[in-house]
């Protein structure tokens, strides 16, 4: 770590992360799972009826009850910092074959056809799309039609252009 600038008041222990080096997976920061886990914490909290707590030792965010997004930080040393969210039907094999250094199979829900993405991999831009796309799915129909009436009522409308 002799180089690397720490920000102040973060713990510098270790853990372990994806980006395997000759010698086994490359050690992290935990203060960089910390500010992962604020990012999606920034992207789920002004979700209609999202609430998070502790399920299986992790932060977990629920939608009236069901889970739509798992917090996974080095789940059983894996190596991820990540996320576990289910994905529209068929979409599974399709993310981790177009890019499998930020989509994978996750333990125990990746049978029932969620993905894990590696957050350190991945965009706000295409975090935020995940993750509403994982509301979407799991949030109940009524919530979800009141959720996008209620977007399209509060975006403002284009200027016709003048020509």
């Amino acid at each position: 770590m002799a180089g690397q600038r720490l920000k102040p008041n973060r713990s510098i222990s270790a853990v372990t992360i994806h980006g395997k080096t000759s010698g086994g997976f490359q050690s992290m920061p935990d203060w960089i799972s910390n500010d992962q886990l604020e990012r999606v914490r920034r992207i789920c909290a002004p979700l209609p009826e999202t609430t998070e707590r502790l399920s299986h030792g992790e932060p977990t965010f629920f939608v009236k009850g069901k889970v739509f997004v798992m917090f996974a930080d080095n789940h059983h040393n894996d190596g991820h910092i990540a996320i576990w969210i289910p994905v529209p039907s068929g979409f599974q094999t399709a993310f981790i074959e177009a890019d499998p250094e930020t989509y994978f199979k996750p333990p125990y829900v990746g049978v029932r056809g969620w993905v894990g993405i590696e957050l350190a991999r991945i965009s706000d831009k295409d975090l935020i799309f995940h993750i509403q796309t994982a509301w979407e799915l799991i949030a109940p129909k009524r919530l979800v039609s009141k959720s996008r009436t209620e977007r399209e009522t509060s975006t403002p409308l284009r200027k016709r252009d003048n020509a």
